[in-house]
């Protein structure tokens, strides 16, 4: 896990940072899909299972697989719809900005991505301060004319470690 800290002039980066949140126990997501009228089945409990802990940005594809190995004969169509559902209800959240599928992100907190061009891993980072951007350095971002900032992504692009030491 990585940390940023943000200030205006410079990024700090180090190994210390807070916790981070992840997707729901699969207990505790039964009981939301059970609360919104949602079919529970053995399939939407495995995948709940697969996705608590994950921090590994799933496709739904990777997802899918990883069910298969584990029950055979789950759907693919089972695996979107339940992704699809979780996002709807704000349990994990969709992420588009690595080229090919999306990708499923079960830390919904506050924090940024770090993606390798190479082998497209993504990892969270954490940046200390960015709620200054929607305050503080507004005012220093220039071309916004006026447009009301809600939220500001920050996605840092380049070569994992790994990739790193093949080449």
């Amino acid at each position: 896990m990585t940390c940023v800290t943000l200030n205006l002039h410079y990024l700090l980066i180090s190994n210390r940072c807070r916790y981070s949140s992840s997707v729901r126990t699969p207990t505790e997501l039964t009981a939301a899909f059970r609360a919104q009228g949602l079919k529970i089945t053995p399939q939407r409990q495995l995948l709940f299972r697969l996705l608590h802990g994950n921090s590994a940005h799933p496709s739904a594809d990777a997802l899918y697989a990883a069910a298969s190995e584990q029950m055979p004969g789950i759907s693919l169509r089972t695996v979107y719809q339940t992704l699809n559902d979780l996002v709807s209800m704000g349990e994990l959240a969709q992420i588009d900005f690595v080229a090919g599928s999306a990708r499923f992100d079960p830390n919904v907190g506050d924090h940024q991505h770090v993606v390798c061009d190479s082998c497209g891993e993504v990892r969270d980072v954490y940046l200390d301060g960015v709620d200054v951007l929607n305050t503080v350095a507004q005012p220093a971002v220039h071309g916004l004319d006026g447009f009301d900032v809600a939220t500001a992504t920050i996605v840092f692009h380049g070569r994992c470690a790994r990739c790193g030491e093949r080449d």
